[in-house]
C-alpha cells in the first residue's frame, strides 16, 4: 500500500497534475478540486510553506553597484550622441539586495522543483512579468504563519460535482 493517492493516473502525469494545483494554489490563495487532490496538494503545499518559515530570515542585506539607465520626464532613455551613434547615459546607483545564505537557497531550489513558473499578463506583452513564488512564500507566507506549528491549510466541503458525483472541497490557505 502506498504512501499517497494514486488518483487513476500515471505518474508522470499524477507529478503534473500535483504539480499545477500546488503552484495555482500557492498564487491565488484557494483552489476548488476533489476531495482526494486536496488532501494531495496539501500535504505538499504544508511542505513548503514549513520550509519557508524555516529559512525566511537566512539571509544578508548587500549593497551593490548598479547601472541604471536616465530618464527623460516622459520615461524614455536619455540619449547623448559619442562617435556618431547615439548612445544611451547610464547612472550608478546604490542598490540593497538580499543574498539568500546557502540553506535559504537551497529551500528555493527545493520549492522551485515543485512549482511551476507563474507569469502574470498585462495588457501588451510588455506588461508581462515573471512571479516568484518562492520569494511570496518567504515573504508573504512565512510571517503570517511563523507562530503556528502546522495545519496552514483548510478543506471545506462544498457538495457533490453534477457530472460524476465526486465530493468537491475548497483548499485553501489559513
Amino acid at each position: 500500500m502506498p504512501g499517497y493517492r494514486k488518483l487513476s493516473r500515471p505518474t508522470d502525469q499524477r507529478k503534473a497534475l500535483l504539480r499545477a494545483e500546488t503552484t495555482n494554489l500557492i498564487y491565488h490563495g484557494r483552489i476548488v478540486t476533489t476531495e482526494a487532490k486536496a488532501k494531495e496538494v496539501r500535504k505538499i503545499a504544508e511542505k513548503l510553506i514549513a520550509l519557508g518559515i524555516k529559512e525566511k530570515d537566512n539571509f544578508d542585506e548587500v549593497t551593490v553597484q548598479a547601472k541604471v539607465p536616465r530618464k527623460d520626464k516622459d520615461g524614455h532613455r536619455v540619449k547623448e550622441e559619442k562617435d556618431g551613434k547615439k548612445v544611451t547615459v547610464y547612472d550608478t546607483v546604490d542598490k540593497k539586495i538580499k543574498k539568500d545564505q546557502p540553506s535559504r537557497l537551497h529551500a528555493r531550489r527545493q520549492m522551485l522543483k515543485v512549482l511551476y513558473p507563474v507569469t502574470e499578463k498585462g495588457e501588451h506583452k510588455r506588461d508581462t512579468k515573471e512571479i516568484s513564488l518562492p520569494d511570496k512564500i518567504f515573504d508573504e507566507y512565512a510571517p503570517k504563519y511563523a507562530d503556528r506549528q502546522g495545519g496552514y491549510t483548510r478543506i471545506v466541503k462544498l457538495g457533490q460535482r453534477k457530472g460524476d458525483g465526486a465530493l468537491e472541497v475548497l483548499l485553501e490557505l489559513v
